[in-house]
C-alpha cells in the first residue's frame, strides 16, 4: 500500500478521529465489539476493541489478506490504553533472507520465545494510556540474525483502546513529538527510550532464550493447540458417526429385504391353499345339484300314485 510512497517522519496507519478511521482495516469479531467511543481521560474519539477471546477478536491491516503495507521505517508506535484485561497485538515483517516473521506481544505471558516464522514476547502496561515503542530492526537481528527490511501487516486484538498507531524513523522524546501523536498517561516520560526498556524488559538479551531453554504461559498459543485438538477430535467423531449410520443403513436394508423374501414365501403358501378352496367350493356346489332331482323323484311318486275314487253316491 505504502511502498512507493515517500515515508519520512510519521505515517499514520490508524487514528481514531475521522470520518471512516477504520478504512483500511479488517474486522474480524467473534463474542466482543469494535466501536468508536469518547475517552474522558484523553477527552477525544478513540476506538474501543473488546472481547472474551483475544484470538478470535482483532482488527487487521491491510484490509484486503493479498496487500502488505509496505513500510520500511523501523519504529512501530502504539497509543493503547490498558483495560486490565488480556491484551496482544501482532507484526508481520520481511527480512533480508525474503522470510515472513511475525512478532506478537501480549501482557500475559512472562518470557519470550522464539520460533522459525514467530517470536512470543512479554509487554508490560501502566494504568491508563501507553505509548508503545517497537523497533523492528532491533527484534528482527536478536531473534533471528537477519535484517529488516519492511512490515507486511499489524494485527491489533482485543481488549484496548486505541487512540493511533502509526510508524516513524526515529524514536523522539514525548516533547518532540506533535500533541496529536503523544499518549497523555500517568508516567510521563521524558526519555521514549527508557519507555521501550521498560515495556519490552530492560534486559532483552537475556530474554531471547531458545524455545526448550524456557516455559511459555500464554492464552494465545495456547487457544490454538486447543482449536487444533478440538478439530482433530470433531473429525474422528464425526468419521465415527458416520460409520455408524452407514452400518444402521446397511442393517436396515437387509432387514427390509429379508421382510420381502419372508412375504414372498407367504404369498406362495397362500395360493395352493386359495385353489383347494374353489374345489370345495365346486364339490359343494356339485352336491347342491344333486339335490333337485331327489324332490322330482318324490314329485313323480306323488303323481304316479292313482287318486282314490269317491265313493258312489
Amino acid at each position: 500500500m505504502f511502498r512507493n510512497t515517500f515515508q519520512s517522519g510519521f505515517l499514520s496507519i490508524l487514528y481514531a478521529i475521522g470520518s471512516k478511521p477504520l478504512q483500511i482495516w479488517r474486522k474480524n469479531i467473534n463474542n466482543g465489539y469494535v466501536k468508536r467511543i469518547t475517552d474522558f481521560e484523553m477527552q477525544s474519539s478513540v476506538i474501543e476493541i473488546c472481547g472474551a477471546n483475544v484470538s478470535t477478536c482483532f482488527l487487521s491491516c491491510p484490509s484486503n489478506p493479498k496487500q502488505t503495507l509496505g513500510v520500511k521505517m523501523p519504529f512501530l508506535v502504539l497509543l493503547i490504553k490498558y483495560l486490565k484485561k488480556y491484551f496482544t497485538f501482532e507484526v508481520q515483517v520481511i527480512d533480508d533472507k525474503n522470510v515472513k516473521r511475525r512478532f506478537r506481544a501480549s501482557n500475559y505471558q512472562s518470557n519470550t520465545r522464539v520460533k522459525p516464522f514467530i517470536c512470543t514476547i512479554p509487554m508490560k502496561l501502566d494504568e491508563g494510556w501507553n505509548q508503545i515503542h517497537f523497533n523492528l530492526t532491533d527484534f528482527t537481528r536478536r531473534a533471528y540474525g537477519t535484517n529488516y527490511l519492511e512490515t507486511l501487516r499489524v494485527q491489533i486484538h482485543a481488549n484496548c483502546r486505541i487512540r493511533r498507531i502509526y510508524f516513524t524513523d526515529q524514536l523522539l522524546s514525548s516533547k518532540s513529538i506533535p500533541p496529536e501523536y503523544r499518549a497523555f498517561n500517568n508516567a510521563n516520560e521524558d526519555n521514549a527510550e527508557e519507555q521501550y526498556q521498560n515495556q519490552m524488559g530492560n534486559e532483552p538479551n537475556q530474554n531471547m532464550q531458545g524455545e526448550g531453554e524456557e516455559q511459555y504461559q500464554g492464552e494465545y498459543e495456547h487457544q490454538e493447540e486447543h482449536q487444533e485438538e478440538h478439530q482433530e477430535e470433531h473429525q474422528e467423531e464425526h468419521q465415527e458417526e458416520h460409520q455408524e449410520e452407514h452400518q444402521e443403513e446397511h442393517q436396515e436394508q437387509q432387514e427390509e429385504n429379508q421382510q420381502k423374501d419372508n412375504n414372498q414365501e407367504e404369498h406362495v403358501e397362500e395360493n395352493p391353499k386359495v385353489e383347494g378352496n374353489e374345489e370345495n367350493k365346486q364339490e359343494e356346489n356339485n352336491n347342491k345339484g344333486e339335490e333337485p332331482p331327489k324332490e322330482e323323484n318324490n314329485n313323480e311318486n306323488k303323481e304316479g300314485e292313482k287318486p282314490q275314487e269317491p265313493p258312489a253316491a
